[in-house]
C-alpha cells in the first residue's frame, strides 16, 4: 500500500439489553476517524474527471491571451461608428483577419478590418460591429447600428488573469474544471486518487454466478453487490470474490489485500461461529472489535485496523440485503471521507409516510422506501417497500431512499413525518 494521508422494518431480532448495543452514531465516528486518503498523484487532465483536486491550480497564462472577436464581424474604432445608430456610416475594409491568425495589424482612424470570430483585434480596434449591423460589404461596408467600447470583444484576462486560482484544492473536476485546466494550458493536475477498495466473500455455500448450486449452495451476491456500491461511491474496486473459511487462506488473501488497499470489507465474516472463525483468522493481523450496533438490519459486524498500515478493515453480515445496508450506513462515508470529500454523508430531507411501519426496539432502523414528491405542494411523501423482512433484496433494488427510524421508536403510523436517506439516482 502506498503511504496515505491521515485524515483529521423488520422482524425483530431476539431482545436484547440496549446496554450491549453501540449506537450507529458512534460506531460511524469510530469509522470516520480511521479514514485514510491517499497520497496525491499528477494525472493527465484527461484522467482527473471525477477526482478531487490536490493543489490551488494558479493560471500562468490570461484567459483569453489576447483581445479577440466575440464574433464574426468587423474590427473598428468605436468613435468611427458612434453616429452608425442615426445614420449609416460606411468604411474602408482594408484587410481580414481569420481565427488563429499570427500577423499583427494596425488598424488606422476611419477604417474596418473583416475579423472571424475568435480572431485577434488590431492595433486600435476597440470594438467588432457584428456581420448582422452592416451590409457586410468586403471592400467598402456600410454599418447601421453604433457599438459601444468593448463591444463585442473579448478582453485580454476577462475570463481568466495571471495569478488567478483557475481550480481550488478540494473541488471535484468536471467537464468545465477539465476545460479550465485546458484552456490555462495546464496538461495535468494534482489529485487525490481514489481510495481503493477490496471486497472479499466469505462461506464455503458460496459458489460464483458462473456455476450452478448445488443442495445448501448459494450463489455469491455480496462481492457483486458491494463491488457496485464501492464503485458508485467513487472507490476503485478489486473484487476478490470467494474465499472458503480456511483460516490460513482467508488470513493470506486479507493480508495480500492490505498490501494494496485502503479499505477491505469482509462479507460474511460476522455473526455466529463463522464470524468467529474469520475473527480468530485475522487476529494476527491486527485488532478487530466485534460489537452489536443499534441498527437494524445488520447490527453484528466487526471493524478494525488491520496489518502495517492500519487499513480500515470491516467484518459484516452475509445477508446480502444487511450487507448492503452496513455498506450504506458505515461503509459509503468512509470511502467518501478518504476521497476527501467535504460531506460524506448522503443527503437527508423529511418525508411523510404513506404506510405505517414498525422497527426493533432499541435499535435505528433503516427501511427500503420510494421516495415521491407532491406535485402540488413539493413535499416528499415515502412508500415503505419489503417490510416483511430484512432478507428481502429485490425490495432494496426497487428503493430510492432508506426510511430512518430513531431508536426509540417502534411503531410510526401513516402520515407521519420521518428522516429518509436519498440513495443513488436512477437514470
Amino acid at each position: 500500500m502506498t503511504e496515505s494521508e491521515p485524515i483529521t422494518v423488520a422482524t425483530p431480532d431476539a431482545p436484547e439489553s440496549a446496554a450491549e448495543f453501540r449506537s450507529v452514531d458512534a460506531q460511524l465516528a469510530l469509522v470516520l476517524d480511521a479514514a485514510v486518503r491517499p497520497r496525491p498523484v499528477r494525472v493527465a487532465i484527461s484522467e482527473a474527471q471525477g477526482l478531487l483536486c490536490a493543489e490551488e491550480v494558479v493560471a500562468e497564462h490570461a484567459l483569453p491571451g489576447f483581445d479577440q472577436a466575440a464574433v464574426d464581424g468587423y474590427a473598428v474604432r468605436s468613435v468611427d461608428v458612434r453616429a452608425a445608430s442615426q445614420e449609416p456610416v460606411q468604411l474602408p475594409v482594408v484587410g481580414e483577419i481569420p481565427a488563429g491568425s499570427r500577423q499583427p495589424r494596425r488598424l488606422q482612424p476611419g477604417q474596418a478590418v473583416r475579423v472571424a470570430t475568435g480572431a485577434p483585434l488590431p492595433t486600435l480596434a476597440d470594438a467588432v460591429v457584428p456581420t448582422a449591423f452592416t451590409d457586410d460589404h468586403h471592400a467598402n461596408v456600410t454599418v447601421h447600428r453604433a457599438v459601444p467600447s468593448a463591444g463585442y470583444v473579448r478582453r485580454t484576462g476577462e475570463d481568466v488573469q495571471i495569478g488567478d486560482v483557475a481550480v481550488r484544492k478540494g473541488d471535484t473536476i468536471g467537464s468545465a474544471q477539465v476545460g479550465l485546466l485546458a484552456a490555462v494550458g495546464r496538461a495535468k493536475v494534482l489529485v487525490y486518487p481514489r481510495p481503493r477498495v477490496s471486497i472479499v466473500s466469505v462461506g464455503d455455500e458460496l459458489v460464483d454466478i458462473d456455476r450452478t448450486p448445488s443442495v445448501g449452495q448459494v450463489y455469491d451476491v455480496n462481492s457483486y453487490a458491494l463491488a457496485a456500491a464501492a464503485r458508485d461511491a467513487g472507490a476503485e474496486v478489486s473484487r476478490v470474490g470467494i474465499v472458503p473459511t480456511d483460516p490460513k487462506r482467508l488470513r493470506e488473501t486479507v493480508e495480500g489485500r492490505l498490501l494494496m488497499s485502503e479499505v477491505v470489507v469482509v462479507a460474511g465474516g460476522a455473526g455466529g461461529s463463522i464470524g468467529d472463525e474469520v475473527q480468530a483468522a485475522l487476529s494476527e493481523l491486527g485488532r478487530i472489535d466485534m460489537t452489536r450496533v443499534a441498527m437494524h438490519p445488520g447490527s453484528v459486524q466487526g471493524f478494525g485496523r488491520l496489518g502495517p498500515d492500519s487499513v480500515p478493515t470491516f467484518l459484516i453480515p452475509g445477508n446480502p440485503m444487511s450487507a448492503l445496508v452496513v455498506f450504506e450506513v458505515l461503509v459509503r462515508p468512509l470511502i467518501r471521507a478518504a476521497r476527501g470529500t467535504r460531506n460524506p454523508h448522503r443527503r437527508m430531507v423529511d418525508a411523510r409516510l404513506l404506510s405505517p411501519v414498525t422497527s426493533t426496539e432499541g435499535r435505528r432502523g433503516f427501511l427500503r422506501g420510494q421516495l415521491l414528491r407532491d406535485e402540488s405542494n413539493g413535499e416528499y411523501l415515502v412508500q415503505p417497500l419489503g417490510t416483511s423482512g430484512a432478507h428481502l433484496l429485490a425490495s432494496l433494488a426497487e428503493a430510492n431512499c432508506l426510511i430512518n427510524i430513531e431508536e426509540g421508536l417502534t411503531e410510526v403510523a401513516a402520515g407521519e413525518q420521518v428522516k429518509v436517506t436519498f440513495l443513488a439516482q436512477r437514470a
